[in-house]
């Protein structure tokens, strides 16, 4: 018998702390930083973003992820001890080792799963949904989670008012679980791709930087995230328009068939321009980057869960899920709700 993957669960998770664009602008300033409220949100929709106390287990990596997890669990009527999987998706974890998710699985409980993390940056959702899919296709696996959960805070150049003013930190999650084929509620196609030349365009080094590299070392501080904004935005609606109508064009459909464009927040404008390219209706865009800034492989799971949550996400829908992220990585999945 061959097998498909249904969506029967999401869960999104946020620290308390709320940051404006005015306080986030009054902290800048004592670094000598100048920026404010209207020069961000004109530039990226963002308002605001959530930063996690890492004091607090429950907001770091793997404590955000725990409490989307269980919501996700919870809606899909599922235990952890019944998930044969957990594949969680990060590029700002507290540990290199072990991996995130084996301190997401044992803070969960989830005892007969298996563990591990990948990172794709902000493509990370999508890769991992792909991944636990092909296991569930195959049999090996029946119910699989999925997080994308982030701390980037403490990853950022402060004096970089390009970037340290785009970023948050959430965590989101979905319950993956194999249906028969036919199924009406199901993945039905995705597209994964790669760009290694862009990689220099948005990277963190975790250590110095070998000799006869080609990353800027004037501008590269260790362990702290370096972007080209600018051309970062060229690759980032070119990228998300061309996934998004291959992976339509491969099932035989239009933009218009979509009935939700649930796309990686990373910037507002981005958005605008890639609906524009696609001749695709804002209002069919669900959209919360303004509420917590970019959150990388969270932003995603944690829109999604939102809107199926309000009700704005209806059984039998069509949803285009569409990422792009440093690597650069991107990647889109149409699934029938």
């Amino acid at each position: 018998m061959s097998f498909a993957t249904q969506i029967t669960g999401t869960g999104s998770a946020f620290p308390a702390r709320k940051v404006t664009n005015a306080a986030l602008a009054g902290q800048l300033a004592t670094l000598g930083v100048e920026t404010n409220d209207a020069w961000i949100r004109e530039r990226t929709g963002i308002q605001e973003r959530r930063f996690s106390d890492l004091a607090k287990a429950e907001e770091n990596n793997a404590g955000l992820a725990a409490a989307a997890a269980l919501r996700a669990l919870e809606m899909a009527g599922k235990t952890p001890a019944e998930v044969d999987q957990i594949i969680l998706a990060t590029c700002s974890p507290e540990t290199t080792l072990p991996a995130i998710a084996c301190w997401l699985q044992h803070k969960i409980g989830a005892t007969r799963a298996w563990a591990m993390d990948i990172n794709a940056a902000c493509t990370g959702f999508v890769y991992g949904i792909i991944t636990a899919s092909q296991f569930i296709h195959s049999g090996q696996t029946r119910t699989a989670l999925v997080v994308g959960s982030e701390v980037l805070h403490t990853l950022l150049d402060w004096r970089d008012r390009g970037s340290c003013i785009l970023f948050g930190d959430a965590a989101g999650a979905a319950v993956l679980e194999q249906v028969p084929a036919d199924h009406p509620s199901r993945m039905i196609d995705w597209h994964l791709m790669s760009d290694g030349k862009c990689a220099e365009l948005l990277f963190i080094p975790n250590r110095k930087i070998n000799a006869g590299a080609t990353f800027d070392q004037e501008r590269t501080q260790a362990g702290k995230l370096t972007m080209n904004g600018r051309e970062i935005f060229k690759v980032a609606v070119r990228t998300l328009t061309d996934s998004a109508r291959i992976v339509l064009q491969k099932q035989g459909l239009a933009i218009s068939d979509v009935d939700w464009f649930v796309p990686h927040q990373a910037n507002l404008r981005i958005l605008e321009a890639v609906a524009q390219r696609l001749g695709l209706p804002m209002e069919k865009i669900l959209i919360n980057v303004d509420r917590y800034g970019n959150t990388s492989s969270a932003t995603i799971p944690t829109v999604l869960d939102e809107a199926v949550r309000d009700g704005r996400i209806q059984k039998g829908q069509l949803l285009l899920m569409d990422a792009f992220g440093a690597g650069f990585t991107f990647g889109a999945v149409l699934v029938r709700w």
